[in-house]
């Protein structure tokens, strides 16, 4: 009997599907309302944020937890949905609700308005990560409302810091309530649906096993001040220009990262582009230049000192000492300081031979028939990289199809997803949730 039980159960919950059409109608409105938080960081205030979530999951009979690390505005909260073996080590939605911020003069519509528009709801925070965010909610609450048990504990968090450093979010959460936490697999953002992206005219879903090392270098340059009438040979500024000029002189990484190449083997020939340029090799990106004598700085006066910031993201298990090193190296220059203002972490990659990939993959190609699935990695940063450090496989899950020019609306002054391909995730979710993982 207990075998046959096991057999039926989540088959049962398989068959049991909601309401689409109101759950359509809802996600919508949910994630409207959602944008329209403006829970910028900084300062990173997610009280409303929290407080929308909590009214949402606790509407649907889930008790929330809510932790602030020694603030009074920074909030992160929980929720658990119980499954059939408490035993089993949880899955961990994890989600942000800080945005970075904006300029709204910038914008065509209101940044924090949640228009919903040819298609698309515009706002900060579409992509990065509210819209995720109320996926995950829908899903979990969906699973609550229809009486479908999952196979483990499914956890929802919702963190108040990722767009800094995840201080008072995860990190926070990971150093005070791992008991609480301590999940088998994570499903965080980072992977995405596209047809151009990856490879050209072809459907590639790319899940997130791993991201480059951030390694974020100051560089200052001292010289003598002086008249700018009279051209001198110690003028920081020149100093500075010839050292940033040696430095992004950036020798290749010397071979692709392994995932990379099983990339390749799984979509084809890569297509040529910022993105995929960034997860074959060691980049760096020159983002600040500082100097100058007053405020405004007068045109007349040669500064004594100036400074630069690069933005380096290095590929797992590249050697972050070796390579700073190397940059001080082709400098050469007693002059010029190289200031290390993050601390790199190689958190290494997570298999996609797991039960919990299977499950995304499966859920994937039942809304994307004829999709190619394929473990990728991530240019950029979050919050799973803490999970990696700790053991737990954790993958980058945005289940919508976006082209290039979407994408690129993330922390810009466009930010928008399609709605279609929004709702399509929330199913896609809804589906991981009620599969054996």
């Amino acid at each position: 009997m207990k075998i046959l039980l096991a057999v039926l159960v989540p088959m049962l919950s398989l068959a049991q599907e909601p309401n689409w059409a109101e759950t359509d109608k809802r996600s919508v409105e949910l994630l409207q309302q959602y944008i329209r938080i403006p829970s910028i960081n900084p300062p990173a205030d997610t009280r409303a944020a929290a407080d929308f979530l909590t009214r949402e999951l606790e509407g649907a009979g889930l008790k929330v937890a809510r932790y602030q690390p020694n603030s009074t505005h920074c909030v992160n909260l929980m929720t658990r949905l119980e499954g059939r073996d408490r035993s089993a080590k949880p899955l961990l939605l994890l989600t942000h609700m800080d945005v970075v911020p904006v300029d709204a003069k910038a914008w065509n519509v209101d940044p924090f308005g949640g228009e919903l528009k040819d298609g698309v709801i515009w706002g900060r925070g579409a992509i990065d990560m509210k819209g995720i965010g109320i996926q995950q909610l829908m899903a979990v609450t969906l699973l609550k409302k229809l009486g479908i048990v999952p196979v483990r504990d499914i956890i929802l968090v919702a963190t108040c810091d990722e767009e800094t450093d995840g201080t008072r979010g995860v990190k926070w959460m990971i150093a005070n309530h791992w008991d609480k936490l301590n999940p088998a697999f994570v499903l965080d953002e980072g992977g995405f649906g596209t047809r151009d992206i990856l490879t050209p005219n072809k459907l590639i879903f790319g899940i997130a096993v791993g991201e480059k090392q951030l390694v974020w270098l100051r560089l200052r340059a001292k010289g003598t001040a002086a008249h700018g009438s009279q051209p001198i040979p110690d003028n920081a500024n020149d100093i500075l220009l010839t050292a940033i000029n040696k430095a992004m002189a950036l020798p290749s990484a010397g071979k692709r990262h392994p995932v990379v190449d099983e990339m390749i083997l799984n979509v084809g020939v890569l297509a040529q582009n910022k993105f995929t340029n960034a997860i074959q090799k060691n980049t760096m990106s020159l983002t600040t230049l500082r100097a100058g004598v007053g405020d405004p700085p007068k045109v007349n006066v040669i500064p004594s000192s100036s400074e630069a910031t690069l933005d380096c993201r290095i590929l797992p298990g590249a050697n972050s000492a070796e390579f700073i090193s190397e940059i001080k190296a082709r400098i050469n220059d007693p002059r010029v300081t190289v200031e290390l203002l993050s601390e790199p972490l190689d958190t290494g990659v997570s298999s996609s031979q797991t039960p919990m990939f299977a499950a995304i993959k499966l859920a994937i190609l039942k809304h994307n028939p004829g999709a190619v699935i394929t473990p990728m990695l991530v240019p950029y940063g979050t919050d799973s990289s803490n999970f990696r450090m700790k053991g737990v496989p954790s993958y980058g899950l945005n289940p919508i199809v976006i082209d290039a020019a979407t994408l690129a609306t993330m922390h810009s002054d466009a930010e928008r997803i399609p709605i279609a391909e929004f709702l399509k995730g929330v199913r896609i979710y809804f589906d991981v949730l009620r599969s054996n993982f």
